[in-house]
């Protein structure tokens, strides 16, 4: 585990579990009574699971979360991580409790009499536990965030495949106890994740990041993702069956929808070694897959970097074996992830299809000044058409080789014909030009 840590978290954590456990029971048992007085609580069993096994003794594991819930508040090391676990884990509470009130479920097989302690851990159980709160599993969405916390603690290979042994089986129990039904799970899964989204141990939360998108064509493109999402949820709910799991499609469009028009390229999280956090990756899984499969298609005919100057390539985001030669990497790419980071490495997610701002060129092109001293240099984006030549010719105006935006985008449409560069990327430019005076000048000389 960490060593530095901050002192008297200890009494933090207990504050928490003070708040959070009769949170737990209030909730939880409201929910519980007020839907066993309904008459519309219906199911969602799919043909197959009857057989799935009773096995008693998964109890035990399937209890063991309310011990792990508790020692979870041992491990953050400092004030902050304390108070983004407890709030991913109210947020949980609140999510399941609504969701549990305003689409009710019902458990429908029926468990035999057991004997013995695990007869006994179930009957303590079913004392304040009905079968009434199904999708999204609560157990689930918890086991997800106190997963990730232990994830973060945990340190050695035994005790590392110790930790995802035992927490994968308490996933699988809440099947073997007969406590829920398939749907649970995957809903719960995608609550939990949602919450560690919604939460992240580092940076700020989306929630400070929303800014209403001002600029036509991220709403035009929120709205196509929306009506995606909107497409794939009703497909799902009209065909049922296998056909639920584009839920998944549908959550992860809705999400970048949101980002489009609410939370910009922060809402994709792309981390400083390039990566997407794991929310991120899981709840945006369908639309990267379509997003990177997209990127290849595009970029089918020419696969290889463009030679902008001596020392500055653009191109397409590398796969792992693109980088050789490359000293450094200028990555313009919010949504999609790099596999591999190189030592020198500057992240400036931005969205696709639509222009970098101003000061995002002018991040680019100090990026691009000071990385190009440690060798070779390759711009990129998805694709390697627009956000990242609008990096290039930002850095080619700020360094002085070209003197006005219309030479630096010919200097770069002449080494990639490909490139797009529409009105709003000319006009960044041209307003990053504008923002500091006697910018050609003091280059050129």
């Amino acid at each position: 585990m960490d060593s530095a840590r901050e002192q008297g978290l200890w009494k933090r954590g207990v504050l928490w579990l003070l708040l959070l456990g009769p949170l737990f029971f209030a909730s939880y048992g409201f929910a519980n009574w007020f839907t066993g007085q309904r008459e519309d609580v219906g199911s969602l069993v799919f043909a197959w699971e009857p057989q799935i096994p009773l096995w008693p003794w998964t109890i035990v594991p399937y209890w063991s979360i309310d011990l792990l819930y508790g020692l979870s508040f041992l491990l953050p090391a400092c004030r902050r991580e304390m108070d983004r676990h407890a709030l991913r884990l109210l947020a949980a509470q609140v999510i399941c409790v609504a969701c549990f009130l305003l689409w009710p479920l019902r458990f429908t097989f029926e468990r035999p009499p057991l004997d013995g302690t695990f007869g006994l851990m179930f009957d303590v159980l079913m004392g304040f536990d009905k079968p009434f709160n199904q999708a999204p599993s609560l157990h689930i969405t918890l086991l997800v965030i106190i997963w990730a916390m232990f994830a973060n603690h945990i340190r050695g290979l035994f005790w590392r495949g110790l930790l995802h042994g035992w927490m994968a089986l308490i996933g699988i129990s809440v099947l073997t106890t007969w406590q829920h039904h398939f749907i649970d799970l995957p809903t719960g899964a995608l609550a939990g994740f949602f919450c560690l989204w919604l939460l992240p141990l580092q940076g700020d939360t989306p929630l400070k990041q929303i800014r209403l998108a001002s600029d036509p064509r991220r709403w035009r493109l929120a709205l196509r993702y929306g009506l995606g999402a909107t497409l794939c949820a009703v497909l799902a709910v009209k065909l049922g069956g296998a056909w639920l799991w584009l839920f998944w499609p549908a959550a992860s469009l809705a999400l970048v929808a949101l980002n489009y028009q609410l939370f910009g390229a922060g809402g994709f999280q792309k981390q400083a070694n390039g990566r997407l956090s794991p929310a991120a990756t899981t709840l945006l899984a369908p639309y990267l897959l379509g997003a990177w499969i997209n990127s290849r298609l595009w970029t089918f005919r020419k696969p290889a970097p463009s030679q902008i100057v001596e020392g500055i390539d653009l191109g397409r985001l590398p796969a792992m074996g693109d980088l050789g030669g490359y000293a450094a990497l200028v990555d313009l790419c919010a949504e999609l992830p790099l596999q591999h980071t190189p030592q020198n490495y500057c992240s400036l997610p931005s969205l696709d299809l639509v222009a970098p701002d101003a000061l995002t060129c002018q991040r680019a092109a100090e990026a691009i000044e000071n990385l190009r001293h440690k060798g070779p240099v390759l711009v990129c984006c998805a694709l390697g058409y627009s956000r990242s030549a609008t990096a290039v010719a930002a850095w080619l105006l700020h360094s002085g080789r070209c003197q006005g935006v219309d030479a630096a985008v010919a200097l770069i449409r002449q080494a990639r014909p490909q490139v797009v560069l529409g009105p709003q990327h000319l006009a960044a430019l041209q307003s990053m030009v504008d923002a500091q005076p006697g910018l050609e000048v003091a280059h050129a000389g």
